[in-house]
């Protein structure tokens, strides 16, 4: 599996080269970056702003486009290798020829363009792994370049088995829904999707599945599938969550037994009295077997094989309709 740490900062957005990241949803670089060409539909991104880890998905699609962007220059030998210098003058230095100066030569040129497209399988992991850490953990650890390979298996052993203890299987059954497969269903936040949301609203009302009436505000929309295998919104494929709740039921340390349509804890959770009081307790709202179905998915998914799950003679699994 190839993974990519990649750099996304605020002055990507004020450099003016058309970047415009959202970490969480979409990715952008050109052509004139190292790597450029390397990355591909399913590799792991994780994004990072030079201090910390800001979170990992997978890539679903790669947008390519066209745009244009400032080629700075060496005004002495002509060539790009050159930076601008916080804390010393001049400001600018050419890594090829090693001349200094305060100005480098600038023209606006015509660039192939890409933007990932990563919002199903993110997983917010901000400040879990320092920058420093992050280096050590990439294929050149001495590496300046803004798309730098991870070595993965080093870095999920970290993430998994670090203080965190995030467990990374959504990434697994992300990959899979990217290459066709459909033996696991997955969990995703939806972001910007008012319609399925006020959908929700207007047959639950404000009430959170698991905890109950709330404010309106604090609901979020929560997809049961993979939106990733087909984008579409499917009956009974979705339930309102307190936000708090919402994360913890996509990375699994919350679900819902479809036998007994009561919540499970995890065993990191219980140290939480807010969270160790939600075991056992029945949902708030009376679910549909569409709904139960996707929830047998998400058992499956994240419960030790062998716990009870919803037999098969009683969930239909084949996709509803819209």
């Amino acid at each position: 599996m190839a993974a990519w740490l990649v750099i996304a900062v605020d002055k990507r957005k004020r450099a003016g080269d058309g970047y415009d990241d959202d970490p969480s949803r979409h990715y952008s670089w050109d052509e004139r970056v190292p790597n450029a060409t390397a990355i591909a539909v399913g590799d792991v991104i994780a994004l990072w702003d030079t201090k910390n880890l800001l979170g990992l998905s997978v890539i679903e699609s790669i947008e390519i486009g066209e745009g244009e962007k400032d080629l700075k220059s060496c005004p002495f030998c002509g060539r790009a290798d050159v930076a601008a210098r916080k804390t010393m003058t001049p400001e600018y230095k050419c890594w090829k020829c090693k001349r200094e100066f305060d100005q480098p030569d600038a023209r606006r040129v015509t660039v192939k363009t890409y933007r990932s497209h990563h919002e199903a399988g993110w997983i917010d992991l901000r400040g879990s792994i320092s920058g420093a850490e992050l280096r050590t953990l990439c294929e050149e650890p001495r590496s300046q370049l803004s798309l730098r390979r991870l070595r993965w298996d080093d870095f999920r052993e970290r993430i998994e088995k670090g203080e965190t203890h995030t467990p990374l299987g959504i990434v697994d059954s992300t990959r899979e829904v990217i290459a066709g497969g459909h033996r696991q269903a997955m969990v995703r936040v939806r972001i910007g999707q008012p319609g399925f949301r006020r959908d929700l609203l207007d047959t639950f009302g404000a009430v959170c599945a698991f905890t109950g009436l709330g404010p309106e505000q604090a609901l979020e929309a929560a997809h049961l599938y993979s939106y990733a295998a087909n984008g579409k919104h499917y009956k009974g494929g979705g339930l309102l969550l307190r936000r708090d709740l919402h994360r913890l039921f996509d990375l699994g340390l919350i679900a819902v037994n479809p036998t007994t349509e009561t919540l499970d804890v995890s065993r990191e959770l219980a140290v939480f009295p807010d969270y160790a009081r939600l075991q056992g307790k029945p949902l708030s709202i009376a679910v549909t077997a569409d709904h139960l179905k996707w929830l047998a998915k998400h058992w499956g998914m994240h419960r030790t094989v062998g716990q009870p799950i919803i037999p098969m003679q009683n969930a239909n699994l084949t996709e509803p309709a819209v």
